[in-house]
């Protein structure tokens, strides 16, 4: 009766995405008066798995193949669900994002689990096991309840407050059984793009919308970005207009992403675009229209022309960043 929570790693090192996990699971574990187990597949160095117990995970499982240090599928969710059969886990956390996405629905299968997807709240039930989640593009909340015995659930980004415990893990390796049916995708290459933050991992997001007129202006843009160490990203109309490249498309049918700083300059706030950035835990908006709908999302609000705020903007963190 014990619950497990997958700690995805970049690199070789967490983020404060696998720390969040850790902490939602903790939490489900408290209520369920039973322990956590992180799983960590890849290779990750001692100290770095060391750190999942500051955040409430009592073992720290670690799969350590060379074969395993690119994710695929099959074979991530055969680990998982193995590891789940061996703790007795009955309740698996996993993040909601790409990963989380892939991996779930076969997890879900694999146990005969209850699965569901973007939780943002603890249970507010364990009989019946019943969970939140966020419904119409973020406008409202369904109340899920979970029938059988073992559920699986994918936590939304920025949805539940990081709480370290000071406590310490038990860190052990683990061995699956692994069947060539479980690589029956290989990963030949990867290649990553290097040189600039990638907007799936960034924690702070520059954005341009249609307010911006014209490709020609996102210089703006791109040195805020550089200052904050952040990604640079846009609404749909600016990447059909072909200002920007697609993958930098965000909202409802582009990337969703939930950063800790969103900054919208010049974007109207449209409910497409801010069902994809909704999850964000602070949104910044610079519009020059006071009526326009990203106002009513946003945690702060600049009214101004974005050709005026945003070089302001630029001067006072140059200036802060020279204080400091």
């Amino acid at each position: 009766m014990s619950v497990l929570v997958y700690t995805e790693n970049w690199d070789g090192k967490f983020k404060k995405l696998s720390f969040e996990l850790v902490s939602y699971a903790s939490e489900i574990a408290k209520m369920m008066g039973s322990s956590v187990t992180a799983l960590s597949i890849g290779n990750v160095e001692q100290d770095e798995l060391t750190k999942l117990g500051n955040f409430g995970a009592n073992k720290v499982l670690n799969v350590k193949d060379e074969k395993l240090n690119h994710l695929i599928n099959g074979a991530y969710s055969s680990i998982i669900s193995q590891v789940a059969e061996k703790t007795g886990a009955v309740v698996v956390v996993l993040s909601n994002n790409f990963t989380g996405k892939a991996l779930a629905p076969r997890i879900s299968v694999k146990l005969k689990a209850g699965l569901v997807a973007g939780v943002c709240a603890l249970p507010s039930s364990l009989d019946p096991f019943t969970v939140q989640k966020k419904a119409f593009t973020g406008k409202a909340f369904a109340n899920v309840k979970v029938n059988s015995e073992k559920k699986v659930l994918t936590l939304s980004q920025n949805s539940f407050e990081i709480k370290e415990t000071g406590g310490s893990a038990e860190i052990e390796s683990f061995n699956p059984e692994l069947t060539d049916n479980d690589f029956r995708i290989e990963v030949k290459d990867v290649t990553k793009i290097t040189g600039k933050v990638l907007l799936g991992d960034a924690e702070i997001v520059v954005s341009g919308g249609r307010g911006m007129k014209g490709a020609e202006n996102w210089g703006p843009i791109e040195e805020l970005a550089d200052l904050l160490g952040a990604a640079t990203a846009c609404s749909r109309p600016v990447s059909d207009e072909g200002w920007r490249p697609h993958e930098e498309h965000t909202g409802q049918t582009g990337k969703i992403i939930a950063p800790n700083l969103y900054i919208a300059a010049g974007i109207s706030g449209a409910i497409q675009h801010v069902a994809g950035v909704s999850s964000s835990k602070f949104i910044v908006a610079i519009n020059k229209d006071n009526e326009a709908p990203i106002f009513e999302t946003a945690d702060y609000g600049v009214i101004g022309d974005v050709h005026k705020v945003l070089p302001d903007l630029i001067e006072a963190m140059k200036a802060f960043k020279a204080d400091n």
